[in-house]
């Protein structure tokens, strides 16, 4: 058995006995060797040093010197003389001229200086204690005793610290019997008589059984612990005894009920029998209005009246990413987060018994916004009082609006451009007709026009000089410019109210984005005093897209406005440190084909996202733009291509427009008309 595992089987008493005999030792131990340790440093740093100095002011007494620098024999003498000295160690005489005369040594030998010049370097890497005495030679440079002590203590003061020792051991040793004595009558065998008695009340069962009164110590107050013990033990025994008693009648009288328990039995056998049924159809009703509950498009969740969830489906799961057994006893604002600021209203649903209806609320869901609508409805019942909370996602919903109102924009605005068109063709036309008219009217090179100005007695050319100065000329010019401006937006309205009897044909998306791009950079660098071409422009184009249906001039007039619409954005950023990019990508994502021209410019707020698409509608400068650019582009895409667009944009971040174009079935031709 390891001597640990024997040390703590030890009983109590043996167990302070050892630790005390332990720490006497350790004592005793310690104080010897800080003594040791003591007597050696002021042996060394005291003692030693005085008595090199006293013997060596001994030494240089002048009539022991008078011969002793003559010769090293002399040297010798007075060496020896002198080395009967107990701390001695070495010793060592230097004639004037610092040779090395005489040297003692005792014990092992010691390496001394053989010049008195090396003495100082000789200083420094020796420990011992040494003393240096001039010897004065009368009118001569004197001479030198080197004194070295022993670093040895002497033999007598290891006798009296052994002896010192053994006599503080025999002391802590009857110390230490008189202790053990104590705390065998004070802990030991109090312990023991305690230990005692519980086998005997263990062995014998007899509870009556009390320990004697001890001190007023732990060892007290354990053995009146342990009387306590006994005594709630004998009366429980007690109890007990009178319980059998009871149950011995109570038992008789059990067997008189037994016969009418069994008929009591078979009746309530039928009635579980019954309720299982009940139970069981109950069971499978629940589980099937859970599977209701859980299949419903709609995110469900019942709060009792503290707003605790007590239902929880699997719409309500997927939208706040918190699985059943999370929400379920949970606080609804830590279940679902997104709820917290509805609590006001959830209350009065529950308070005032009446439904609360919250048209729309956006949440992002994966980096998204969600548009969801929220009803709180009050629950009634014997149960007690809570709230049901319907979450239905309106996003699709709301796209699907915001497109019937712009198609619907879009048919009225169809034929209001075709009664404007025809109403503006007539004056238009003459305006630039007479604008033509007035221009060749002046000219010098017709000649009816220098004959009427003969005729008339004027001179043509002074004419035309005093219009040059009045600036006459420019203003014609923008008076056609003008009226051409306005016959495009007349051609636009008209191409707008009219469906296109062409047809389509298969197109290379990526080949007709490389060729807007090529026309938008000849352009865009003219028409704008826009650096398009030193914009980066990052190509993501899906290979597994094959060619779609459809009419490249207007697709490519669609990515036109769109490319022109990015450029003119990152135009307008207000943190010009960060360089413009334009992403176009394609992405095959059946029953569509989709294109994306995003941007990294100044974005727009939702207000104007809302209204992108209307007639007319722009945010530039008067003569900046005609508000038809991206009306016709929704128009070429969603009634002549049957496809769709949308626009996402976020202010000071950017935007993206998504082109959606239905895909080529396999078993229709190549060309099909619109």
């Amino acid at each position: 058995m390891p001597l640990r595992q024997r040390l703590e089987n030890l009983p109590v008493g043996q167990k302070l006995l050892a630790a005390l005999l332990v720490l006497l030792a350790t004592v005793l131990v310690v104080a010897n060797l800080t003594f040791v340790s003591v007597a050696y440093w002021i042996s060394h740093e005291s003692t030693a040093p005085q008595a090199l100095q006293t013997l060596g002011s001994l030494a240089s007494n002048p009539d022991l010197m008078a011969q002793a620098l003559d010769s090293a024999q002399n040297a010798k003498a007075l060496l020896k003389t002198i080395g009967s000295y107990a701390p001695l160690r070495a010793g060592a005489i230097y004639d004037s001229a610092g040779n090395l005369l005489a040297q003692l040594q005792h014990g092992e030998h010691l390496p001394l200086p053989e010049h008195f010049a090396q003495i100082d370097a000789w200083s420094l890497t020796e420990l011992r204690s040494h003393h240096v005495t001039p010897l004065p030679r009368g009118d001569q440079p004197p001479g030198h005793l080197l004194l070295v002590a022993s670093s040895e203590l002497p033999m007598a003061f290891y006798t009296g610290t052994l002896t010192a020792s053994l006599g503080i051991l025999v002391f802590s040793v009857l110390l230490w019997l008189v202790i053990a004595r104590q705390i065998k009558r004070l802990i030991t065998q109090p312990i023991h008589q305690l230990e005692v008695l519980s086998r005997q009340v263990t062995r014998e069962e007899n509870y009556a059984l009390r320990a004697t009164p001890g001190n007023h110590d732990e060892i007290g107050s354990l053995a009146q612990a342990f009387n306590t013990m006994l005594s709630r033990i004998e009366a429980r025994e007690q109890e007990l005894k009178r319980a059998r008693d009871q149950s011995q009648a109570a038992y008789d009288q059990a067997q008189a009920l037994a016969q009418e328990t069994r008929h009591t039995n078979r009746k309530l056998e039928l009635e579980v029998q019954v309720r299982s049924k009940i139970e069981k159809k109950l069971t499978g009703f629940q589980l099937y209005l859970n599977n209701i509950i859980d299949s419903m498009p709609s995110a469900l969740i019942a709060l009792d009246e503290q707003l605790y969830v007590t239902q929880w489906n699997q719409e309500a799961s997927a939208l706040s990413g918190t699985r059943l057994d999370e929400a379920l006893n949970q606080p609804v604002y830590q279940a679902f987060a997104p709820l917290k600021p509805y609590l006001r209203q959830i209350k009065d649903t529950i308070e005032q018994h009446r439904v609360v209806k919250i048209e729309r609320v956006t949440w992002l869901q994966d980096d998204e916004p969600k548009h969801y609508a929220l009803t709180f409805y009050p629950l009634m019942g014997d149960g007690g009082r809570g709230a049901v909370i319907r979450i239905d996602d309106i996003t699709q919903r709301l796209s699907l609006e915001d497109m019937m109102v712009q198609s619907e924009k879009m048919l009225s605005v169809g034929g209001l451009a075709a009664g404007m068109a025809h109403e503006i063709n007539n004056p238009l036309g003459a305006i630039l007709h007479n604008v033509q008219n007035i221009r060749r009217r002046l000219s010098n090179e017709l000649p009816k026009n220098i004959e009427q100005a003969t005729a008339a007695g004027v001179d043509l050319a002074s004419i035309n000089q005093y219009l040059h100065a009045r600036d006459i000329p420019k203003l014609l010019d923008g008076i056609q410019q003008a009226g051409t401006r306005a016959a495009k937006i007349v051609t636009h309205m008209l191409s707008f109210s009219r469906r296109s009897n062409r047809q389509m044909s298969p197109c290379d998306l990526p080949a007709l984005i490389e060729q807007a791009l090529d026309i938008a950079s000849n352009d865009f660098d003219l028409a704008l005093g826009f650096d398009f071409k030193g914009q980066a422009i990052i190509r993501q184009f899906d290979l597994q897209l094959d060619p779609v249906p459809g009419i490249p001039n207007e697709l490519e007039q669609v990515l036109l406005n769109l490319l022109k619409n990015a450029a003119q954005a990152i135009h307008l950023r207000e943190d010009p440190s960060e360089p413009g990019r334009i992403t176009l990508r394609t992405k095959l994502n059946p029953p569509w084909a989709e294109i994306q021209v995003e941007d990294n410019g100044a974005g727009m707020p939702e207000h104007v996202r809302k209204r992108i698409f209307e007639p007319f509608f722009t945010t530039k400068e008067v003569g900046q733009g005609t508000g038809l650019g991206l009306c016709v582009s929704y128009f070429i895409i969603t009634n002549n291509h049957k496809g769709q667009m949308e626009v996402h944009s976020t202010l000071g971040q950017g935007t993206c427009f998504t082109l959606r174009l239905p895909l080529m079935p396999a078993h229709e031709s190549t060309k099909v008309e619109l």
